[in-house]
């Protein structure tokens, strides 16, 4: 499971690629300070078609299998949204692995906030196990 996250082909699959929009840039440097740089723009009929939706994150710390710290920021257009630490611990048990996702953030006026944030990693989470069942 950690090579969903470290390996750029992998992490791009299930967490780049999807039905928001196309992906128009994704960079990626899997090391401790090493940054990470998803662009993508809405497509027509989602609230905010035609806006770009930037992710940059730097990564903090890693332990390889055992866990990825990482910050990042979120900015819709021209207008920075929210500012974040997340971490995911990988936990092996007898049936494979247990991941587990932190993240603390802070959300600037008119952001999405916690209940979007949580329903848009709870679908990244999602494709992540779809594509680790191929």
């Amino acid at each position: 499971m950690f090579a969903a996250f470290s390996d750029p082909a992998k992490k791009r699959c299930w967490f780049a690629e999807g039905e928001r929009g196309p992906i128009e840039e994704f960079t990626m440097n899997f090391r401790v300070g090493g940054y990470e740089r998803t662009r993508s723009r809405f497509v027509e009929g989602t609230p905010f078609a035609g806006t770009m939706l930037t992710n940059e994150t730097i990564y903090q710390d890693i332990v390889p299998s055992h866990r990825i710290v990482m910050a990042y920021t979120m900015t819709l257009g021209e207008k920075r949204i929210s500012s974040s630490q997340a971490t995911v611990e990988f936990l092996p048990t007898e049936k494979g692995t247990d991941l587990i996702f932190t993240e603390q953030a802070a959300f600037f006026e008119g952001a999405d906030g916690r209940q979007i944030r949580e329903e848009g990693w709870r679908e990244l989470l999602e494709q992540l196990a779809s594509e680790l069942a191929r």
